[in-house]
């Protein structure tokens, strides 16, 4: 951008360019992202030099999905199907048709806690290609403990994943999930606007070690358009397993404990287990100036995100899970709106309700605007 500075505010947008001369307008959208540009340096203008003209809109990506009593996805809706609230206030929606690939990275806990897990993910590989991937997509693969290896770097040689996934192997006791989480984001960030970016992670619904902060992972997320989908290893299970370490006291209160094996972490099953409304605790991650404890930090970025969170503990749970996220994906409503409140800063809280009985919605619980833009 020839020099000039850009300032970013964590909300998404896109940017309108204008070239005169060429009659060219183009939309150029940066999913969590405002640019404004600082005016450049006067210059005297010759007549036949392109004038470029940059309007900064706002948009929001609202990823829907729509499942019935029995818990099958309900396809053929439209956008006058479904109504959607900002801050309680509606919103006129469109929706995004358009086929999108799928850019993935899969993130895996490897310390000595999950070890017996290992073998089962090890699994995968052929699954995750049939449900997820199909002919366009692209994977990559983090194992981590204390250290963050990137074992497969985002790639469309599918292939490559069985061979990847069986080399992880555990390590030490410590499981920085936050630091893996924002090595897959910028693995994922700079992929192209048309493509669904997703993070699968399996892990245990806790951070030990991270250095990186829930919050700074959380704007990184919303900026890069990421979906995130948990499957949290059993953590009963896992403690009876894991190799022996010194002993340590447990941080972890109650609350954090998975949701029950093999189950869709749909807004009521998560509520239920997870205390209740999450947004108070979104809003706190990013309004007060010290860092907040998170004790369950996958649940808030699996909520924050739009996804949807799992357990396992056998083979047989792990499989459903990987089926049931492949199958969310390629059923989702992907809704798009400019907010008509843009001066309200803070968290802005997404609704969405749709027009027929015995349905239910899954979708993020909102996004996040550092301020006011002029």
């Amino acid at each position: 951008m020839g020099g000039r500075n850009i300032r970013r505010n964590w909300v998404p947008g896109c940017s309108i360019i204008y070239n005169v001369s060429q009659k060219l307008l183009s939309l150029v959208c940066l999913a969590g992202l405002v640019v404004a540009q600082d005016p450049p340096k006067q210059a005297p203008v010759k007549a036949d030099d392109d004038v470029i003209i940059r309007v900064t809109s706002r948009f929001v990506l609202v990823p829907v999905s729509v499942t019935d009593h029995k818990g099958d996805f309900v396809n053929g809706l439209t956008p006058y199907d479904f109504e959607l609230f900002d801050n309680n206030k509606p919103q006129i929606i469109t929706e995004d048709v358009a086929s999108h690939p799928i850019s993935l990275v899969i993130v895996i806990q490897a310390n000595s806690s999950v070890e017996l897990f290992l073998p089962k993910i090890q699994k995968l590989g052929n699954l995750v290609q049939a449900q997820l991937l199909g002919d366009d997509g692209e994977v990559g693969v983090i194992a981590f403990d204390h250290r963050i290896q990137k074992l497969l770097p985002l790639t469309a040689d599918t292939d490559k994943l069985v061979p990847t996934l069986k080399k992880v192997k555990a390590g030490s006791s410590t499981a920085a999930v936050n630091d893996a989480m924002m090595e897959a984001v910028n693995m994922l960030r700079n992929q192209p606007a048309g493509r669904r970016r997703v993070i699968i992670v399996i892990a245990k619904n806790e951070s030990r070690g991270s250095e990186i902060s829930t919050r700074e992972v959380m704007s990184a997320m919303d900026f890069a358009q990421v979906a995130v989908y948990p499957i949290d290893i059993s953590k009963i299970i896992s403690e009876l397993t894991a190799t022996p370490q010194p002993n340590r006291p447990n941080a972890i209160p109650p609350e954090a404990m998975p949701i029950t094996a093999g189950v869709i972490g749909t807004p009521t099953t998560v509520s239920q287990t997870d205390v209740g409304n999450w947004i108070p605790l979104i809003k706190d991650v990013f309004d007060l100036a010290k860092s907040v404890l998170i004790p369950n930090p996958l649940s808030v970025y699996s909520r924050y995100s739009g996804g949807h969170s799992y357990s396992f503990v056998t083979q047989g749970d792990l499989e459903r899970a990987v089926e049931r996220i492949g199958a969310t994906l390629h059923s989702e409503y992907m809704l798009t709106y400019r907010p008509n409140n843009p001066e309200e800063a803070g968290f802005h809280q997404i609704v969405v309700h749709v027009k027929h009985r015995d349905l239910k919605i899954t979708t993020r619980d909102g996004y996040y605007t550092a301020g006011k833009l002029q």
